[in-house]
């Protein structure tokens, strides 16, 4: 007898539908064809295990199996649920004549309880484009999947429940999730805030100007001058999440199985690799490619904490993401891209020592020294981060003073103004959103100049030998800083502001 039975595969971010066609004839046998890796090929010993467990048996007989599209590899222990049920409905041992109107995904464990899988969020609105009445999954997930509207989501422990579940589907009800709701629910801000931080005023109106318009940062200072408390602060005053950012978010977390018992992702990622990272860890790949740190940092921010102790080829595959805001990934025979649009922040030390401005110490560093090291990073990586600046020790003064600095919701309020501002001149555009992200031709429109402040501009780019991508930083940065102050032209002041915010390109800049 001859059944067929649905499940997905994720690619990227996407699901693609897979039809797997089981075929129960005299012999003896299991074939199981259609591009199966290994986890899939083991699935018999699981499905075995897990039957007689529950009662049932595999039958024996000749029992093949076909998962098309055949040229597609299949990867995972995810298919155990839908290979059984088909193996139960071809032997005769169920009655599911609905059977192909629901998609299933599940791993078995050998007493038929139903694991979490990954990708539920993309399976289940891949789903709804194919006209599945609804989707059954591991309990874990069905909060996640639910998400999608249109679609029956129902989450479910044990293998006996599925088989009850066409048997008697009255019983079973599907999970409700009202999104919107349960973003809003959800929607809150870190712990984190800068009225912990005392002092540093200078660097707080950096990391305003950066919040406001998406710029990325890089910070620069001795050991413990405050550069990581700064930086793990800053998603506090992100504005917060919109859902189809919290979605897309959402979706890639969901990827790498990071969503379980969980609705949607709705607080901005804070991501913080350790500097032994690899090029693959960070942008993704693998044979089978999954998303690498800096798309798990889509729509938050992605700390690199000591940039110069990064491996260089590291850094290097991050320059192409910077500028496009999603990074392909290719192979023989299929490509996947994922999103990751993400503010990057670094924090550096001035010299292997930490103390190359400090000549009070014992640990003074020599020019060339810094220079060395300094060298480390490329000239095409710093022209991509709009802000470079310093950071110096809080002195004892400011430490000890007891007058409590401005908080986070302070701070959040003139960011969020600013981005509004920003959302109505780019309404009309598909992927420009924030400053950070326009186009040449979006900087000669919004951030025409002056002759007063074209004249300081073209001076500091021949003085700083500025390259033409630092032209436009300084541009982006002067509007976000214009935006702040609510005004619609860009002045002298505004770029005067920006130049300051490059301190790397600075002849002497330490001294």
């Amino acid at each position: 007898m001859l059944i067929s039975v649905y499940g997905s595969a994720v690619f990227g971010v996407d699901a693609q539908l897979i039809t797997i066609e089981v075929n129960i004839d005299v012999g003896i046998g299991y074939h199981l064809v259609g591009l199966p890796d290994n986890a899939v090929r083991e699935s018999n010993f699981r499905i075995a295990a897990a039957l007689k467990n529950i009662g049932y048996k595999l039958p024996g007989k000749k029992i093949t199996i076909n998962m098309a599209p055949a040229d597609l590899r299949k990867e995972g222990a995810a298919y155990d649920l839908p290979l059984t049920l088909g193996i139960l409905a071809a032997s005769g041992q169920i009655h599911a004549p609905d059977i192909g109107d629901y998609l299933m995904m599940g791993e078995l464990a050998l007493d038929g309880k139903i694991r979490p899988i990954k990708g539920a969020l993309p399976i289940a609105i891949q789903a709804l484009k194919d006209g599945f009445k609804g989707i059954l999954l591991p309990k874990e997930n069905a909060k996640e999947a639910a998400i999608v509207s249109g679609i029956e989501v129902f989450g479910l422990e044990k293998l006996e429940e599925v088989i009850d579940f066409f048997n008697n589907k009255s019983k079973f009800r599907p999970t409700a999730i009202d999104t919107r709701k349960e973003f809003l629910k959800q929607l809150k801000y870190p712990e984190h805030d800068f009225s912990d931080v005392k002092g540093q005023e200078t660097i707080k109106r950096c990391m305003e100007i950066a919040a406001a318009g998406g710029h990325n940062v890089i910070l620069i200072g001795p050991p413990g001058a405050g550069k990581t408390m700064l930086a793990k602060r800053l998603p506090s005053i992100l504005p917060p999440m919109t859902l189809q950012e919290a979605l897309e978010t959402t979706k890639i977390h969901s990827v790498v199985g990071k969503v379980k018992n969980q609705g949607l992702i709705s607080v901005r990622p804070f991501r913080c690799p350790h500097h032994t990272i690899s090029d693959v860890a960070l942008v993704g790949g693998g044979a089978y490619p999954q998303p690498g740190e800096i798309s798990m940092s889509h729509n938050g921010v992605l700390f690199l904490d000591e940039l110069p102790e990064f491996k260089r080829t590291v850094l290097e595959v991050m320059r192409q993401p910077l500028e496009d805001r999603e990074v392909t990934i290719s192979r023989a025979k299929f490509t996947v891209t994922y999103p990751c649009s993400f503010m990057l922040v670094a924090s550096m030390n001035p010299s292997p020592s930490g103390y190359f401005n400090d000549r009070k110490t014992s640990q003074y560093t020599s020019a060339f020294e810094m220079q060395r090291y300094l060298g480390k990073i490329s000239g095409p990586l710093l022209d991509r981060i709009d802000i470079h600046i310093e950071v110096a020790p809080v002195p004892f003064e400011k430490l000890s003073d007891t007058l409590p600095a401005e908080s986070s919701a302070e701070i959040r309020k003139r960011v969020i103004l600013a981005r509004n501002i920003q959302s109505e001149r780019f309404e009309k555009s598909k992927t420009t959103h924030y400053n950070a992200q326009m186009t040449t031709r979006q900087i000669r429109k919004y951030c025409s100049l002056d002759v007063a402040a074209n004249q300081l501009l073209k001076n500091a780019m021949e003085r700083l030998s500025l390259s033409a991508r630092a032209y436009d930083r300084i541009l982006k940065v002067a509007r976000t800083i214009a935006d702040l102050e609510r005004l619609e032209k860009v002045n002298s002041d505004h770029i005067a502001e920006a130049i300051q915010y490059r301190s790397l390109d600075r002849e002497g800049w330490l001294g």
